[in-house]
């Protein structure tokens, strides 16, 4: 069995080992982290994607951790009530559809249950060196340890190290979208009932949605800003950059200011991925690594979870790894393509003015006789974009 080193331990990661081992290969997948990551937003799969975990033997799993959201609202300073909508939601959709939202720990936790057996995991390491060769890749752990593998592929997320030790320096690749987003766990101190809340001023947005049959609730604090320099791994000074943003907003942010204190922490960049290629040699990129659409896009989980069975199956299919590789950048690019175009329809500059028309909008929709037809409009470049692969049995 050819020897392949998956590099991060998340969706992508923990799918591609998955398949990797269906297929007959073993895997070794190392993260970076001591113990599998807690915590994150709600995310969602949709489309073609929802075949993946259908096949994995998970779909009826996730279905029942999935959020079911009812709806959301939007509240002023004061805490009044702007506008409900009942139809679809700001992280998820439709609340009527196939789609699956569903936080992201609770998914990783599911996929991470059935690609146990004949996988190795080995956590707190992680890639300092890739010495490819004819026959194979040398590769150094941060651990002093140096170890030989057929194949390397980075599933290790927007800020990859496996794509920086091989196809150069992040900032080649990466596109930032004017926006950065924090996510962190919270007591559901309102009693929402599978329910959103937003609390929208210029340039900014807070947000708490329930979660985990209304056991806790998941807080986000989005604000638009050019690129900013901070340390992705000091967290103390990622709350103060969001502390200083919200600092005398209204509404319920002070609270979840003081909550984000105490609070595991997600926090970063809206950005993008674009790259040419996503393979070098005997290395290859699959998910946010190598084409992460950014949360605007509401897509980087299912590419996540294509990307890997499209590259597994091609791994599969073709004894050399260069046709493989071949096969997978030419089955998976236009998909990607089409995926990371939702987030420029979902990037818009969130004056005073705009905001007041989303709220406006939002209060006539239910009204119009022809609401079906404008949500399904509404929907349909997402609807396009999340089928537009059909999954091969490899």
């Amino acid at each position: 069995m050819q020897k392949v080193l998956v590099s991060g331990a998340g969706i992508a990661g923990t799918t591609l080992a998955y398949w990797l081992r269906r297929h007959g290969f073993a895997p070794t997948v190392v993260e970076r982290a001591t113990t599998p990551r807690v915590g994150g937003h709600a995310v969602d799969i949709r489309g073609t994607a929802l075949g993946v975990v259908e096949r994995m033997g998970v779909l009826g799993r996730l279905r029942d951790l999935r959020t079911d959201m009812r709806g959301m609202s939007f509240v002023n300073g004061a805490g009044k009530t702007l506008v409900k909508v009942t139809d679809h939601t700001l992280t998820g959709g439709l609340t009527e559809s196939e789609d699956v939202e569903i936080l992201r720990d609770d998914l990783t936790d599911t996929l991470a249950s059935v690609a146990q057996e004949g996988v190795e995991y080995v956590y707190g390491d992680w890639i300092t060196g890739i010495t490819q060769r004819a026959d194979g890749v040398r590769v150094t752990f941060a651990n002093g340890e140096a170890r030989d593998f057929a194949l390397v592929i980075g599933a290790d997320g927007q800020h990859s190290a496996v794509r920086s030790l091989v196809f150069g320096a992040e900032k080649q690749f990466s596109h930032h979208l004017d926006t950065y987003l924090a996510v962190f766990t919270v007591p559901n101190f309102l009693g929402l009932d599978r329910w959103q809340t937003f609390h929208l001023t210029p340039g900014k947005l807070a947000g708490l949605y329930s979660a985990r049959q209304n056991t806790e609730a998941r807080a986000m604090l989005g604000f638009q800003s050019p690129e900013l320099d901070f340390d992705r791994h000091d967290l103390e000074q990622q709350r103060k950059v969001i502390a200083d943003r919200f600092l005398g907003q209204g509404w319920e942010v002070p609270r979840l200011i003081r909550e984000m204190e105490t609070s595991e922490l997600y926090f970063d960049s809206m950005t993008q991925i674009r790259m040419d290629r996503f393979t070098d040699g005997r290395v290859a990129l699959v998910g946010d690594a190598g084409y992460g659409p950014s949360p605007l896009s509401g897509q980087g989980t299912s590419l996540a979870l294509v990307g890997a069975y499209v590259l597994a199956g091609s791994l599969a299919v073709h004894q050399d790894h260069r046709a493989a590789f071949s096969s997978y950048e030419g089955e998976i690019r236009s998909f990607v393509l089409q995926n990371q175009k939702l987030a420029s329809l979902n990037q818009r500059k969130q004056t005073r003015f705009a905001q007041w028309k989303q709220i406006q909008s939002m209060r006539v929709l239910p009204c119009l006789p022809f609401r079906s037809r404008v949500m399904k409009a509404a929907m349909r470049p997402l609807t396009d974009a999340s089928n537009a692969l059909v999954l091969k049995d490899y």
